[in-house]
């Protein structure tokens, strides 16, 4: 089994990538969706979490209300890496017991889409590292066009995130993202067939 961390920016493409290598049989394993899950009602990270943050961030129906949650740690830095402390060792134990499993299987390409693979360490659950990459320029346009945020807010979410030099600097593979579907299609069928030689 390969298993592969896909990471990239805001608006640099890497969901878009992750279906295409879904679609050429790679099992994927979505970290926002085990992030929802590591919090469910009855979890550890449940208890940790209004522990933390209080009881005002359950809601109605007994499970964490992540707006509630967002409106604690946002602008807050402290806050943000306590939530991150807690959820984020939750996160990774919930994927290495899934790719025990897809392992134990006799799965072949495995891709786990994280935008936070870097910060939140996980690089050691992964095989390689696989980078979708655009220039702010790009992300930038992208925000305005698809996404409808303004210039501030799109400026704001360029500044929070990673830089690309440094996503890059641990990455195996980079993926261009820059111009049409068709040329990111070319590149990930190129990625693909590197990858499948490697896996055999």
């Amino acid at each position: 089994m390969r298993v592969i961390g896909l990471t990239g920016g805001i608006a640099s493409g890497k969901s878009l990538v992750t279906e295409q290598f879904a679609e050429r049989g790679a099992t994927v394993i979505d970290a926002d969706k085990v992030g929802h899950a590591s919090y469910l009602k009855g979890s550890e990270t449940f208890r940790e979490l209004v522990q933390a943050f209080g009881e005002e961030i359950v809601g109605a129906d007994g499970e964490i209300d992540r707006k509630a949650l967002g409106g604690k740690v946002f602008g807050d830095p402290a806050a943000r890496r306590r939530l991150e402390r807690i959820v984020w060792p939750a996160m990774r134990t919930m994927m290495e017991a899934q790719l025990e499993t897809l392992r134990s299987e006799g799965a072949g390409i495995v891709v786990i889409e994280a935008a936070v693979l870097i910060e939140a360490d996980w690089l050691p659950i992964v095989d390689e590292v696989w980078v979708v990459s655009a220039s702010p320029a790009t992300v930038r346009k992208r925000l305005l066009e698809r996404n409808g945020l303004n210039e501030e807010q799109a400026d704001a979410r360029l500044r929070a995130q990673l830089a690309n030099n440094i996503r890059r600097s641990r990455a195996d593979v980079v993926i261009e993202n820059e111009g049409t579907l068709e040329e990111l299609t070319a590149a990930v069928d190129a990625a693909w067939s590197m990858l499948e030689a490697k896996a055999g």
